[in-house]
């Protein structure tokens, strides 16, 4: 039966990162950040319809950053009684009399921070006991093992988590939330002629109603094993190319790298010259969504404390903004964007919260009943990426295509492209769901350079 525990305590967390800014200001830092985080977490696997593992986790960890005129160090540490916390503010403050000068480190400007954060919804205090993690696994399992084809279990899992975050900053800003996240899936094999080959799914979520069921993520593992069985290889050529959404989302990651203001400001974008062009075609639009209830990526300010809102990144095939954190928008002289990405202990990153494409218009039946020759692909490995000149390569398996079917499986083939003819090229179909932080219809290209034999 479903419970309730004692869930963590956010306000604990802002005492703890008020404490380190305190001590941090004391100990001869001019300005300093916070980061205070606590998770709890167990996750159970079975084999066989068996118990295989269980595991359960906790742990409190800490990140501070200081500044002395423009010299900046941070320690990130989990030792947090008095003395733990004496000793990492004194490391980092040595630290950061020896460190060079940065002409762009500061805290973000007091103006900028996220005086009246959003509720937002991301915590649900569900706990699953161990006979109902079990018991999860195991219908996953079972549903994978039913298919016809599928030998064995590589593993078979379910999980919950629950935690809390805080930061604080010497100009004032603390704040805090918390999170929690549920899963469940499985990896299976299937064998024919003493060849394996292996495939899975899995659906996570911040609350259990919004997972899939057990049985459908249990039968789509064994379809998608019991599909892969005897690929072949293929000649070389030039194709079109179906990207199954699972692995589609690679693209907007790679997007997320080219637009990341830290990659702009060092000048190691393919994209650092592209702002305000058509990057992609007409009618494709991508959204960053930091607010959105139960999103993987959802926070209520960016990883600085400043304000975040929605915007489109790509709107109408055009992109829009840079993700700037205050450090690359003082060396782009710029405004920041609300897209800091929180470091424990170091200077933050800058990328998206929730990022989506927009669906498009056919399905991905419909992408595929077009061509008469192409590949389908379903996963990828090993990908290589040029970030300066966008060329992009990547080993892939999946599906061949004759005459708009899907007709055997393939692998151990090799696509390439670059990204920035990719991205023009790129068609969405409307397959869209929101699975994790960054979501992806399957897309065409409809000109791939593939690798076989």
């Amino acid at each position: 039966m479903t419970d309730t525990m004692t869930s963590p305590d956010k306000q604990r967390l802002q005492d703890i990162a008020a404490d380190l800014i305190e001590r941090a200001i004391k100990a001869g830092a001019d300005a300093a950040e916070a980061s205070v985080s606590e998770s709890r977490n167990t996750e159970l696997s079975v084999r066989d319809g068996k118990l295989e593992d269980i595991e359960g986790s906790e742990s409190l960890d800490a990140g501070v950053r200081v500044f002395i005129g423009k010299q900046q160090a941070g320690v990130a540490f989990s030792d947090l009684s008095a003395d733990g916390r004496a000793q990492s503010i004194e490391r980092a403050v040595a630290m950061a009399r020896v460190a060079p000068e940065d002409p762009y480190s500061a805290l973000a400007e007091a103006e900028r921070l996220c005086d009246n954060p959003p509720e937002i919804q991301l915590f649900d205090a569900t706990v699953w006991s161990p006979q109902e993690l079990e018991a999860r696994a195991i219908e996953v399992e079972e549903a994978a093992r039913a298919i016809d084809g599928v030998s064995m279990t590589d593993s078979a899992f379910a999980s919950f988590g629950q935690g809390a975050a805080a930061y604080a900053t010497s100009t004032g800003f603390n704040q805090g939330w918390r999170k929690s996240v549920f899963s469940y899936g499985a990896s299976v094999i299937a064998e024919k002629d003493g060849a394996m080959e292996r495939d899975y799914s899995a659906t996570s979520a911040r609350r259990p109603a919004d997972l899939r069921p057990t049985g459908e993520i249990g039968t789509e593992a064994g379809e998608r094993t019991a599909r892969r069985v005897g690929p072949r290889k293929i000649d070389s050529g030039t194709l079109p190319v179906v990207f199954d959404r699972r692995v589609a989302s690679t693209f907007l990651s790679a997007l997320c790298g080219a637009i990341s203001g830290p990659a702009v400001a060092r000048g190691v974008s393919f994209l650092r010259e592209k702002m305000g062009e058509a990057v992609f075609a007409d009618g494709i639009t991508i959204h960053d969504e930091p607010h959105r209830d139960w999103g993987h990526g959802s926070a209520p300010f960016d990883g600085e404390g400043t304000v975040n809102r929605a915007s489109r990144i790509i709107d109408d095939g055009r992109l829009t903004t840079w993700f700037l954190n205050s450090a690359a928008a003082r060396q782009l002289k710029l405004a920041p964007t609300g897209h800091a990405r929180r470091s424990m202990g170091g200077p933050p990153g800058a990328g998206p919260t929730n990022l989506h494409l927009e669906a498009g218009a056919m399905s991905r039946d419909d992408l595929i009943g077009g061509m008469s020759d192409g590949i389908v692909v379903m996963e990828m490995f090993g990908p290589s990426l040029n970030s300066n000149t966008g060329d992009w390569s990547v080993g892939v398996s999946g599906y061949r295509i004759e005459n708009g079917v899907m007709t055997y499986p393939v692998s151990e083939i090799t696509v390439a492209g670059n990204l920035i003819e990719i991205f023009a090229r790129l068609v969405p179909a409307s397959d869209l769901e929101f699975r994790g932080s960054i979501n992806s219809p399957s897309v065409l290209v409809d000109a791939m350079s593939v690798g076989g034999l």
